[in-house]
């Protein structure tokens, strides 16, 4: 009987994100809408290069904590099946944003709340990675209730900040960049 060596690992890719994103898919909050915040950031590979086929999806409370978000982020028309945007009304706590030739995504949605510590929750899919990656987006003026964090409260600092967006030049606006690996990588979550 013959011994067969182990076929070895690869990368899958490219990623397709073929019928993923939608028109509209990180505009989460209302144009308009008063407590409106603007999250965006860049996806960048171990050698610090931009990944411009990511896919970035977020989930989130709503500014009184619940997870319920509205039905539908995303209409079609019952006539043709095409994509007819969001109702531009409600709030979902739903997005999902292909980043651009850059590895830039952006979102518009509303400060999470939460009987805790508010968070946004992270997917990213993208080329190279056999399985998508968690994380958690936490904001800076939530310091106190950060601190109190049980997952943050795990982690050694240098790697806590990698999980907490930075304030953008603009009031309202918050940075987040992914880092997949090397120096500054992002805090990923398993799930079991």
């Amino acid at each position: 009987m013959t011994e067969l060596s182990a076929t070895p690992s690869h990368t899958v890719g490219p990623f397709y994100g073929y019928a993923l994103p939608f028109p509209g898919g990180g505009e989460m909050a209302p144009a308009g809408h008063a407590d409106a915040i603007t999250l965006h950031g860049y996806v960048y590979d171990g050698a610090g290069a931009p990944v411009p086929d990511a896919l970035v999806e977020l989930w989130q409370a709503a500014p009184d904590g619940s997870l319920a978000g509205a039905p539908g982020s995303m209409r079609r028309s019952p006539v043709t099946g095409g994509f007819l945007g969001r109702n531009g009304v409600d709030f979902t706590g739903f997005g999902r944003i292909a980043t651009d030739a850059d590895g830039h995504w952006s979102a518009r949605t509303l400060p999470p709340g939460a009987p805790a510590t508010p968070y946004v929750s992270v997917c990213l899919h993208a080329r190279g990675l056999l399985h998508h990656l968690f994380t958690r987006v936490y904001f800076p003026e939530n310091a106190e209730a950060n601190a109190t964090d049980p997952l943050l409260a795990s982690l050694d600092p240098s790697r806590r900040e990698t999980l907490v967006a930075r304030p953008g030049s603009q009031p309202g606006t918050y940075r987040f960049d992914i880092r997949l690996q090397g120096e500054g990588e992002t805090v990923f979550l398993e799930f079991r």
